[in-house]
């Protein structure tokens, strides 16, 4: 096999093979990518920035291209799209000279097939990434942007690189707001600095605050952002100390936390513990209050990366099970989060494939399943208790709408207020629930609900 011709260029194109042909996760497979090609430091970086982003802009990028061929962008073969989005965003996103941009994209376009077709592929890709580079971003957005109001919500959709949908369901869930759906599109495009949370009883955030690579985080007194390096490379991430959690994760842990109780705080229940990020933090709270906290997750592979998070002294119990099941018996909790399996829609910063793997035929699937987690979580709460409902996403399909569902009918629980739980943080709007978003907080957009069994 002979050796790429631009080893950062060709595992960027990899990596949009991979995610398009075995719909593979570009945070993880990415990983295995450079580690295979021995790929470190600069071309590393390079790499990740070309990979990411390009998926991340993939629409826009789409939009540009598509002016630019003479045949529909739908009969150009999928891997010379790949090669032309990777192209793309060199010219239009990335500091790199027009020549270089270009020569390399022939070069990838050459090594895709059958030597007889080499240089007509090649040809084909010259040409047009040329006329791509014939003027910047703003020029093409005016250019494909025509007599479309700025508020139009197709060309808000092409412009920032996002489903219609999508941008439907933010502009709903942004409610008299609205105004701000521009800035929250654009902000689900910056990536996410790597966040840190101070696991309680295994590190006091003062100390983590200490390390030269990192700086406390804006909202949670656990949280610190790296801004220089790799959170593995920090020992205290290594030895699970510390873990990597987005502030909003950690918020609405702490929220059920302090949610007031009267009579026992014995035992706390994380219904859908999987990975273990939440599991991790909770345990540790509980375990401060000499309380036991119970993990469920479903899948074996994922209630394995529970255990693997809590601490070796840890007097949690991780248990394999359906949490709509009651796999905990008769038990009940004095303090319960459903954190409900969902779209993801709220974290867009830190997946960048995610926006084109999810479809509004999702919200079906998944709306039963956040109703029914939820009702669980309701029986398995003891008077007094309370429970936690959140989901990684604002849309009200996944949000408001599961805990109307769900309260209708019922005398046994009421909802109550959110936001007061969370004083840290500012700008949460109204209402009981608490919404946080990117472009206002700089969180992943995270929903959170309380829920108290009467």
């Amino acid at each position: 096999m002979t050796q790429p011709v631009d080893r950062p260029r060709s595992a960027a194109l990899e990596l949009l093979r991979a995610v398009r042909e075995d719909d593979a996760y570009a945070n993880l497979v990415m990983p295995q990518i450079l580690h295979g090609y021995g790929m470190g430091g600069r071309d590393a970086g390079f790499a990740t920035e070309l990979g990411y982003g390009t998926l991340r802009w993939q629409g826009w990028y789409d939009a540009i291209l598509a002016a630019c061929v003479t045949r529909p962008w739908t009969k150009v073969e999928a891997p010379l799209k790949d090669v032309l989005r990777l192209g793309a965003h060199q010219l239009l996103a990335m500091r790199v000279p027009d020549h270089a941009a270009v020569d390399s994209s022939c070069d990838l376009a050459r090594d895709l097939g059958p030597r007889s077709g080499a240089d007509a592929r090649a040809g084909f890709v010259n040409a047009v990434l040329r006329k791509v580079a014939r003027q910047d971003e703003d020029a093409w957005a005016s250019e494909l942007a025509g007599s479309r109001a700025g508020d139009d919500v197709d060309w808000l959709a092409t412009r920032w690189s996002h489903p219609v949908w999508m941008v439907r369901a933010f502009r709903d869930a942004l409610g008299v707001r609205r105004g701000e759906l521009r800035d929250l599109l654009a902000a689900n495009n910056v990536p996410a600095r790597p966040v840190l949370v101070a696991r309680p009883g295994r590190l006091a955030p003062e100390e983590l605050w200490e390390l030269p690579e990192v700086e406390p985080g804006r909202w949670s007194p656990l949280a610190a952002t790296v801004i220089d390096g790799a959170p593995d490379a920090l020992a205290c991430v290594r030895d699970g100390r510390a873990g990597v959690q987005d502030e909003g994760s950690q918020l609405v842990a702490l929220a059920l936390s302090r949610a007031p109780l009267d009579g026992p705080d014995e035992l706390w229940l994380d219904a859908c513990a999987g990975p273990g990020g939440k599991a991790a933090l909770l345990d540790g709270l509980a375990r401060e209050r000499g309380a036991r906290l119970v993990a469920v997750e479903p899948h074996p592979h994922r209630a394995e990366l529970v255990r693997g998070s809590l601490s070796l002294d840890s007097s949690a119990i991780v248990i394999t099970g359906d949490a709509r099941d009651r796999p905990w018996g008769d038990r009940l909790f004095d303090r319960v989060l459903i954190d409900a399996p969902c779209t993801g829609l709220g974290a867009l910063r830190r997946r960048p494939e995610s926006r084109w793997r999810r479809t509004p035929a999702d919200l079906a699937a998944l709306g039963t399943l956040q109703r029914d987690l939820l009702r669980a979580g309701v029986d398995a709460t003891r008077p007094g208790g309370v429970i936690a409902y959140v989901t990684c996403s604002p849309h009200l399909a996944e949000t408001e709408f599961v805990v109307s569902d769900v309260l209708r009918g019922r005398t046994d629980v009421v909802q109550e207020n959110a936001r007061s739980l969370v004083p840290e943080v500012t700008d949460t709007g109204e209402g009981l629930t608490l919404q946080l978003w990117p472009h206002r907080h700089g969180t992943d957009a995270m929903f959170l609900a309380i829920l108290r069994k009467v």
